[in-house]
Formats: structure tokens, C-alpha cells, sequence
């Protein structure tokens, strides 16, 4: 089971990313507070679950949270100020977004930039390394990337079929690295990561 909160009473918003090792798109980023009676038995790190349960509990988690956001920062950004800086303006981004402010912000991993809310004042957080496999928050956020770059990745494939996005996602599958040695980047690759 995974853990309602670290910090009892306070208003907690979980946040993870998607897309951070892939070589094309973007990376995006979720925000998510749940409320205090959410209810879901599968819910885990996006990563554990199937495509049906990611959907289905996207639909969950939109419907039911006290808020949510998404926020996609792009692959000329990646390439301009690198992956990590762009991870972290995705997660500012997304809780920027949030329609309410969260007290405390929990993050999946090791490392954050810390965020300041509009009025300029910091607001805690704790890193949690897979955290989106021990917080209801996270899993929550880890979730709501994932499917909103997905379905943005498919979209994509559509106009740029060659690369196989509909299935890779634009991570750096074999078929993927030879798609792009044999027609060349497309205008949604990160230039600046290897391809070979």
C-alpha cells in the first residue's frame, strides 16, 4: 500500500516526470493533491501498471483530485538548457498551473530546484527516491505524465510515421536509432543527446 502522506494535515501535492531519457518530444512533468479519502487499490508507479490501468485511473485521478496540471516543456528547450533544467521547469511548471497551492511539495527522485509561489515565498518539499512507488501523490503525478505524453507522442507519429512514435514514445529503441540514421532528426528530436 502506498502512503496518503509524509506530513499529516498539510496540504501535499506529488509531482513526477515522463520522458526524461527519450530522444525526441518533450519532457513533461504532473502536479497532483489528492484529497485525504482518495481510494484506489492499483494505484502505483506508472511504470508498473498497463496501459488500461494508466488510462482508466488518469480518468480517476483527473476527476477526483483536489488539483492537477501538466505541463510539457519542449525538445528545443531540452537541447538549450539541458535535460535536467528542463525536468525542473516542467515540475515548476505544472505546480505553477495548480489552481490550489500546495503546502508541501513531494518529488520522485533526488534532486530538485526548489519552487517559490507567486507571492515569492519557498515552499518545502522533500525528494523521495521512487517516490511514485511509495506515494500515493507521486504515483498519482507519475501517472498523469505519462499518459499525457503518450497520447501527445501518438498524435505526433502520425505526421512523422517513420520513427515508430506510436510505439516507442520517442524512447531510444533499436528500431528508433535506426529510423533516425536512415531519414535524419526530425524537427521534435533533442540534437544534442546520442543517438548511436
Amino acid at each position: 500500500m502506498l502512503e496518503r502522506y509524509l506530513n499529516e494535515g498539510v496540504l501535499e501535492c506529488g509531482v513526477d516526470e515522463a520522458g526524461r531519457g527519450c530522444l525526441a518530444g518533450p519532457v513533461v512533468a504532473a502536479a497532483v493533491i489528492l484529497p485525504s479519502d482518495f481510494e484506489s487499490p492499483v494505484l502505483n508507479d506508472s511504470k508498473k501498471l498497463t496501459v488500461k490501468q494508466r488510462n482508466i485511473l488518469r480518468i480517476q485521478i483527473e476527476e477526483n483530485a483536489i488539483a492537477w496540471a501538466v505541463c510539457m516543456v519542449d525538445n528545443h528547450i531540452i537541447d538549450e538548457k539541458n535535460i535536467l533544467q528542463a525536468t525542473y521547469d516542467a515540475m515548476h511548471g505544472a505546480i505553477s498551473e495548480l489552481k490550489v497551492v500546495p503546502e508541501y511539495i513531494l518529488v520522485d527522485g533526488n534532486r530538485f530546484r526548489p519552487y517559490c509561489d507567486a507571492e515569492g515565498r519557498t515552499i518545502p518539499h522533500s525528494t523521495i527516491v521512487k517516490g511514485d512507488g511509495k506515494m500515493m501523490s507521486i504515483a498519482a503525478a507519475s501517472i498523469l505524465a505519462k499518459t499525457h505524453r503518450d497520447e501527445y507522442m501518438e498524435k505526433l507519429s502520425k505526421q512523422f510515421p517513420q520513427y515508430g512514435w506510436q510505439k516507442n514514445k520517442g524512447y531510444p529503441t533499436a528500431d528508433h536509432r535506426t529510423a533516425i540514421l536512415e531519414n535524419g532528426f526530425s524537427s521534435f528530436h533533442r540534437v544534442t543527446f546520442t543517438v548511436k
